[in-house]
C-alpha cells in the first residue's frame, strides 16, 4: 500500500443562479484539475447554480412575498435534475480526465414536486454517479428554501487505497453523521461549504484529529460582482449584497491535524496536493474511532438509507 493520491480543491464562484453557465465553469475546472494530475477534485456547497444568499438580505421569512416567490421559482428552474441527465457533462469530464468529482448542487427530484435539496454528488473516475447525498438538516435560514434530506447518500467510495466520503457544510458538526462515514472505513473526508474561512479553519483540523483521516474542505466564493444581469429583482439583490459574501477558506488537513494546505481566501483557484495513506495508518496506531477504540457492545449507530417519499407503491417502488 504505497497509497498516494492527488487531491484538488476547486475554489470558484458560480455564475450565480445560472445553471448552464455555472455547469460550464465547473467542467472547465475539472479539466484544469485533470491537467494537474488530480485523482479527485471537490467543489463547494450548492455551487450549481449557487447558494441562496438573498434569503437573509431580503426579508426571506416574510410570508406571501412576491419577491421570495419569484426568486424561489427561478431557483427551481435552475436546479439540477439527475434523472434528466443534468450532470452528464460533469460525468464526461470526470471520465476523460480520470478524475473523481465531489460537487455541491441544488437538486430537484422531478418525480416528486418542486422541493429543493442541498445535494453532494460523487462521480467516480469512470464518470459514474456513485452517490447523491441530500443534506440532512438545512441550516437556519436555509430551511426557507431547502427541504430536509435523508440517509440514502451516506456512503463511502473506494479511491485508490483510500476510502472517501463527504458531508455538506454544518452536517460536518453532526457527530453521528461523521460516525456514519467513519464506520464505513472513511479515511479521506470531504467537507463542502458555501464559503468563508470562519467555517473551515477550526473544524477541518478537528475532524482530521478525531478521525485520524485527511480532510479536504472546499468552499465557494461569492461577491457582488458575481450577480449577473437578468435575475428577478436584480437591483434589489445588488443593493443588499455585500462586496464579499463568501471568501473561500478552502484547505486540506493531514490525519495529525497539521495543514497540508492552509485556508485560501479571496481568489478563484484549483490547487492540488499529494496525500499518503501511510500517514493515516500511522495516526490510527493510538486512535481508531471505529476500530480498536470503539465499543460496539456499548454504543452503536443505525443508519436508515431509504430515500424518503410520501408514496410507497404496491409494487415496492417509491
Amino acid at each position: 500500500m504505497d497509497g498516494t493520491l492527488n487531491i484538488a480543491l476547486a475554489q470558484i464562484a458560480p455564475v450565480w443562479l445560472d445553471f448552464a453557465a455555472t455547469r460550464d465553469k465547473i467542467v472547465a475546472s475539472i479539466d484544469e484539475a485533470g491537467s494537474q494530475g488530480a485523482d479527485l477534485v471537490a467543489f463547494g456547497e450548492a455551487l450549481l447554480p449557487g447558494y441562496p444568499f438573498w434569503v437573509d438580505r431580503t426579508d426571506g421569512a416574510r410570508f406571501e412575498s412576491d419577491l421570495q416567490k419569484d426568486l424561489y421559482a427561478h431557483y427551481v428552474d435552475h436546479a439540477v435534475s439527475v434523472e434528466r441527465g443534468d450532470l452528464d457533462p460533469l460525468c464526461a469530464a470526470a471520465a476523460r480526465n480520470r478524475t473523481a468529482v465531489y460537487v455541491g448542487m441544488m437538486e430537484r427530484d422531478a418525480r416528486r414536486g418542486m422541493s429543493l435539496y442541498c445535494t453532494m454528488a460523487y462521480i467516480d473516475r469512470d464518470g459514474v454517479i456513485g452517490s447523491t447525498h441530500r443534506k440532512l438538516v438545512p441550516t437556519y435560514e436555509e430551511r426557507l428554501v431547502w427541504a430536509a434530506g435523508d440517509g440514502a447518500g451516506l456512503k463511502t467510495h473506494a479511491l485508490g487505497d483510500f476510502t472517501v466520503g463527504g458531508l455538506n457544510c454544518w452536517e460536518n458538526w453532526l457527530p453521528l453523521a461523521r460516525a456514519s462515514l467513519y464506520g464505513q472505513g472513511e479515511d479521506l473526508h470531504v467537507a463542502i461549504w458555501p464559503g468563508s474561512q470562519r467555517n473551515t479553519h477550526d473544524i477541518t483540523r478537528f475532524i482530521a484529529k478525531e478521525a485520524r483521516s485527511y480532510v479536504l474542505s472546499v468552499s465557494g466564493l461569492m461577491r457582488d460582482s458575481d450577480i449577473p444581469d437578468g435575475l428577478p429583482h436584480v437591483d434589489r439583490l445588488r443593493d443588499t449584497a455585500d462586496a464579499v459574501m463568501a471568501d473561500g477558506g478552502s484547505c486540506i488537513a493531514a490525519p495529525s491535524g497539521d495543514w497540508v494546505l492552509e485556508p485560501i481566501t479571496g481568489v478563484e483557484c484549483v490547487r492540488t496536493a499529494t496525500i499518503e495513506h501511510a500517514q493515516v495508518r500511522r495516526e490510527r496506531q493510538n486512535l481508531d474511532v471505529s476500530g480498536h477504540y470503539s465499543r460496539p457492545d456499548v454504543t452503536r449507530l443505525q443508519i436508515n438509507r431509504q430515500r424518503q417519499s410520501t408514496l410507497q407503491l404496491d409494487d415496492g417502488q417509491s
